[in-house]
């Protein structure tokens, strides 16, 4: 999951998408209490005004309050509004009767006639309020100072509430937010989907080029591995034409060798020419499995196919013309219309070993049989031989392992086989009848 593009993608858009509607919700919340605080200031002011037209003198001088204000809040004890009023000549205090006993320490003087906010003020409680005050002077040159207040827990209450109903609001945007990217990303990736798909088609051969109409920025990704494969490609031409040019130049010195053999053999130098014998023996096992690999390297055809039984057909007619084949009945059960998914030489390759080892130590018979399933092709080759003891199975398939004594070998045939086999994505498979062996190979159809 820590490796998945998509998670990461999705993961940096989930934190992003967290700590903007954060930082958003922080800011929200700032400007509706600045909206509240001016609403207040303003219900404030309103009250103010209505309080200064309330005020006046009495003719022995004293201040007066001489009706009270319409909002009831002002009438009952600690209610969080009140409004004080203070003559600045003899600092007489006229209050509401909310403030109870206590009084509101106010702050320097203003110029008159100007409003101010005041937005630290205590209250009778010692809790913060928000105030407006102004100072007034009448025709008589009678000044006086009026304040309205309200308790700030007014607006955090306004504020909690509404963040209260903003948090579920938030929560559904960044909700659907994340739903938006992880689909976002999700058809971003896509192409990337689709190449991989591609690359698994090439793996198992469907394809021999990555197929696929890629977006911009991954095209020259899908290019450089159409080159890549290009050049394996070439990388292959160029190994089976390095090992044709080696079957050639080996074939002369060895043909030689055996005639030199043959001649020690005539002057009774029998030892010598078993031992030359032996060797030669070992260089043409492993110029054969090369050979046989390097045809195969670095891959095979993807649509490549033949017909199975003509190929048996060919195989069968070659064996028939050497001494042991002759001696041989060979049956083919393999419908003619049948289609191998091989290349014809590679099939060719295959049942020309598994006949050869087959007719080495068959007594009487060598059946060929193909048959096809819904997604692979099976071919078995069965001889009434001896059969490999169950020990001797697995490095019959080693490379250069010899099982008789013949000078003959299932091991490097068989070999050279899973070679092939394996390269085409199959597998083989050894089972000994009753009598004999039966060798299957088993090979993808293309899809």
């Amino acid at each position: 999951m820590g490796n998945s593009i998509r998670f990461r993608l999705w993961s940096a858009a989930a934190i992003s998408i967290l700590v903007a509607l954060a930082i958003a919700g922080f800011g929200l919340r700032y400007l509706f209490e600045l909206n509240v605080e001016r609403r207040v200031v303003s219900e404030l002011t309103v009250d103010l005004n209505e309080l200064i037209g309330s005020v006046s003198f009495a003719a022995d001088g004293r201040l007066l309050v001489v009706s009270n204000l319409t909002d009831p809040r002002f009438i009952n004890p600690l209610s969080g509004h009140y409004w004080q009023v203070e003559d600045l000549a003899s600092h007489n205090l006229v209050r509401s009767r909310s403030l109870w006993d206590a009084t509101l320490t106010l702050p320097q003087l203003v110029d008159s006639g100007e409003l101010k906010k005041i937005e630290e003020l205590k209250g009778p409680g010692g809790e913060l309020t928000i105030a407006v005050e102004r100072t007034i002077t009448d025709a008589d040159g009678r000044s006086f100072r009026a304040i309205v207040a309200e308790d700030h827990r007014s607006v955090e209450l306004s504020v909690n509430e509404y963040v209260w109903d903003l948090a579920p609001a938030l929560i559904m945007l960044a909700a659907a937010l994340m739903a938006a990217f992880f689909i976002q990303i999700t058809v971003g990736l896509a192409p990337l989907e689709n190449l991989r798909v591609a690359v698994r088609h090439v793996i198992a051969q469907r394809t021999a080029r990555l197929d696929v109409a890629a977006p911009s920025e991954v095209q020259p990704l899908a290019d450089e591995i159409n080159r890549l494969l290009d050049a394996q490609e070439k990388a292959l031409a160029r190994a089976r034409g390095r090992a044709t040019d080696l079957a050639h130049g080996l074939k002369t010195p060895l043909q030689v060798l055996s005639a030199d053999i043959r001649t020690l053999r005539k002057k009774g130098e029998t030892e010598l020419a078993d031992d030359i014998e032996k060797s030669a023996g070992a260089i043409r096992r492993h110029v054969e499995r090369e050979l046989a690999r390097a045809r195969l390297a670095p891959g095979v055809s993807s649509k490549a196919s033949c017909l199975a039984r003509e190929v048996a057909a060919g195989v069968i007619a070659v064996v028939r013309r050497t001494p042991t084949g002759k001696q041989l009945v060979f049956r083919i059960d393999i419908a003619a219309e049948l289609l191998a998914p091989v290349d014809e030489g590679d099939l060719s390759e295959i049942l020309g070993n598994l006949v050869e080892n087959a007719a080495r130590f068959a007594r009487s018979s060598v059946q060929v049989k193909a048959w096809a399933t819904e997604g692979d092709l099976s071919i078995a080759v069965t001889d009434d031989g001896p059969g490999i003891p169950d020990v001797d199975r697995e490095a019959a398939l080693s490379r250069g392992v010899q099982l008789d004594s013949k000078g003959g070998s299932h091991g490097l045939g068989l070999a050279i086989v899973s070679d092939i086999v394996e390269a085409y994505g199959g597998r083989l498979t050894l089972t000994n009848a009753d009598p004999g062996l039966v060798v299957t190979i088993t090979l993808p159809r293309h899809s």
